[in-house]
């Protein structure tokens, strides 16, 4: 795009993303750290335009991962959505959340940009949390977590356009 500025010098405006197109884009990212077997998740904490935290879903540190043990979820054939207390890893959610509290960054009033809709589990951390908005670009089939973010008040966005 070319516009004409005051003196009439001609000048190319520089396409950028939307905010939420470059915070997603970021969670795409750090999705790529994942070593879940069966979805890979990213998650980022933005206060102010600032990126605070990230978290992907994979086992806690010092844990082997999935991609060495293999996925006992997945070995018995547990739909997705269900009995996530038997799965090695945290959710991206919980991850950035942990990693906030972890370098002492308040997460209240924050946006978390995530893949994916989150779990009821993470969805009734994301309350405790503070969080104010989700803003999400995929889905996850958990009824009951986008139930606990509307009860609670909390934004939920779903943007589109975007690639994964």
């Amino acid at each position: 795009m070319t516009v004409t500025v005051a003196n009439h010098k001609k000048i190319n405006k520089l396409k950028r993303p939307s905010w939420d197109e470059y915070f997603i884009r970021a969670a795409l990212l750090v999705s790529e750290r994942s070593t879940c077997l069966r979805r890979k998740v990213g998650a980022v904490l933005v206060k102010d335009k600032q990126i605070l935290a990230t978290g992907y879903n994979g086992a806690p540190k010092g844990i082997t991962h999935c991609d060495v043990t293999g996925c006992l979820r997945q070995e018995l054939n547990i739909p997705s959505g269900q009995r996530h207390e038997i799965c090695r890893g945290l959710h991206a959610e919980q991850n950035v959340i942990l990693q906030a509290a972890q370098h002492g960054v308040s997460t209240k009033e924050s946006v978390l940009y995530i893949t994916n809709t989150p779990c009821s589990i993470c969805a009734k951390m994301i309350v405790n949390a503070g969080i104010r908005e989700v803003v999400v670009l995929g889905e996850y089939p958990d009824k009951m977590a986008f139930d606990f973010l509307k009860e609670a008040k909390i934004k939920i966005r779903k943007v589109k356009g975007i690639k994964k």
